[in-house]
Formats: structure tokens, sequence, C-alpha cells
């Protein structure tokens, strides 16, 4: 992906981690301390992922100390990121937003360590809506921030779970892909 690709639209959206940044966050001690969590309360997490726990939370009244737990991972894993290639690209002539499944300290975090903060006029993170991707809610309220419509803006991301959020939300995509060597 190069800025000539971006060409033609209102706004630019970016996922955050592995599209602008890299953050270094070791899921698998995120994991582990979300499954303690679960379980110091009496909820077998044994069998789960880090994503079914999060879709878990509410129901157990957990998600406030799951959120406050998973931030302070991900925050760690901001102040020590890697920018990556498309951060290169900006500050762009149009709007740009940052859409990303981690929260939105993080997402805020990373900028600030990158100094993007000042190219990026809205972040929604994964706490920042009612839903997170690939449900579109947190893509649109992103544009709606950038107060553009969805059919004048791009998605830049790296998951098919980015392809999905920005399908539903009638929004084009880009795929940034991370060199083999760095992934």
């Amino acid at each position: 992906m190069n800025a000539d690709e971006l060409a033609g639209y209102d706004a630019v959206v970016y996922d955050l981690d592995g599209t602008l940044v890299h953050l270094a966050v070791d899921w698998g001690a995120a994991a582990r301390d979300a499954v303690a969590l679960f379980e110091r309360n009496g909820h077998d997490a044994s069998d789960a992922d880090l994503w079914s726990l999060l879709e878990r939370a509410d129901d157990v009244g957990l998600r406030g100390e799951l959120e406050a737990l998973l931030s302070d991972h991900e925050c760690e894993g901001a102040r020590t990121s890697e920018r990556l290639p498309p951060a290169d690209d900006l500050p762009l002539a149009v709007p740009t937003g940052v859409c990303s499944l981690n929260c939105e300290a993080a997402c805020r975090l990373a900028l600030d360590v990158h100094d993007l903060s000042g190219h990026v006029d809205a972040v929604l993170g994964r706490d920042s809506a009612a839903t997170y991707k690939p449900d579109p809610e947190s893509l649109l309220a992103t544009l709606r921030e950038l107060d553009v419509p969805p059919d004048r803006a791009v998605f830049v991301g790296d998951s098919e779970r980015d392809e999905l959020t920005a399908e539903r939300a009638g929004v084009a995509f880009r795929w940034y892909r991370q060199r083999a060597d760095r992934a």
C-alpha cells in the first residue's frame, strides 16, 4: 500500500496495531491474566481465548476489570511500540482517524510516542464504542467524528477483521501487509 492508493477519498481511517505501529504486547501474558481474573471470580476460563473472554465479560460482570487489565498490557506495549511505514505518510491532506481493537488510551499513547497525534483527528478504541470490530459501529463512529460519509472514506488495515468491518460499514478497504521478515 502507498499514499497514491489513498488519493480520491475525503478521509482515511487506519487500524492501529499492525498498520501504523506494532504494539509490543505480550498477548500470551494478557490472556493468562484474563483467565486468572475469570477464575478468581469463580468462572471457568481454562479453554477460552482472549476474545471469547471479552465477549463473556459483560455477562459475568467483569467488563471493567478486564478492560483495565488489558489496557495495562496494551499501554505498556504502546510505550515500546515500533512505528510502521504507513505512519510515514502522515499527515494526509484529508481528515485522518484511527479505529482499533486496542483500548483508546493505548492508541493515543502509541500515537504520542511516534509523534503522530497531531496528524490524527479522531481516535476510537475498543472501549470507545458499545461494540468493536468487526461490528461496523466503531468505524462509523470514527467517520461521524471526522464528518465524512462512509462512501467517501477508506479504511486501512492488516486483518480480515478489518476488511470485514469496512465491508459492513460500506467503506472502501486497503490492505497493509507487513514484510514477511517483520511479522
